[in-house]
């Protein structure tokens, strides 16, 4: 089935702050991640748990903020940029923490979300994005992360080209298009 976002304002006349945009991101992102964990389980890769689900969101998550900065470096001045960057962030931290508490029960989930997107941001830094989007290496890199969240079991061992090839692209596209869509 495929994934329906609503990435259009409902009062389209009305101008928004970037704050507001960084929080409509952020509802997108996490569905288009969790679509995306939901979609290597129908392609018959195992999780082990709950947590290496959340694992598997959170790299995703942590991609299209990567994907965010790209397209707000294009359109946006610095401190805008940082601006909204920040906001997404702040977002998918309560996203994060909120749904891992939901699962996994009581514990500070955001905080190592937010180490974690310190972390992957500056490997990111160092991957091309162009106009017609992530180069292969940005992909591979998501890839294989993904890859060592999964392990490389018999039912796992292919996840890197799953996420290379099809799921890392199609999150890419419903991103970018709803990133585009907000600041209409």
């Amino acid at each position: 089935m495929a994934l329906r976002i609503k990435s259009h304002w409902k009062d389209d006349e009305r101008a928004r702050s970037l704050p507001e945009i960084a929080s409509a991101l952020a509802y997108i992102a996490w569905r288009i991640a969790l679509d995306k964990a939901i979609n290597l389980h129908c392609e018959r890769f195992v999780y082990r748990d709950d947590a290496q689900r959340l694992a598997v969101i959170q790299e995703y998550l942590v991609f299209l903020v990567q994907i965010a900065d790209r397209l707000a470096h294009a359109d946006l001045d610095e401190s805008d940029r940082r601006t909204l960057i920040v906001e997404f962030a702040k977002k998918l931290f309560g996203h994060v923490q909120d749904n891992s508490q939901d699962l996994l029960g009581p514990g500070d989930y955001g905080g190592p979300f937010i180490a974690l997107l310190d972390t992957r941001s500056g490997e990111y830094a160092e991957f091309q994005f162009a106009g017609d989007g992530p180069s292969y290496a940005f992909l591979r890199h998501l890839g294989h992360e993904i890859q060592c969240v999964m392990g490389e079991s018999e039912a796992n061992r292919w996840v890197i080209d799953q996420v290379m090839d099809k799921d890392g692209w199609d999150a890419y596209k419903h991103f970018a298009r709803a990133y585009h869509n907000l600041f209409e």
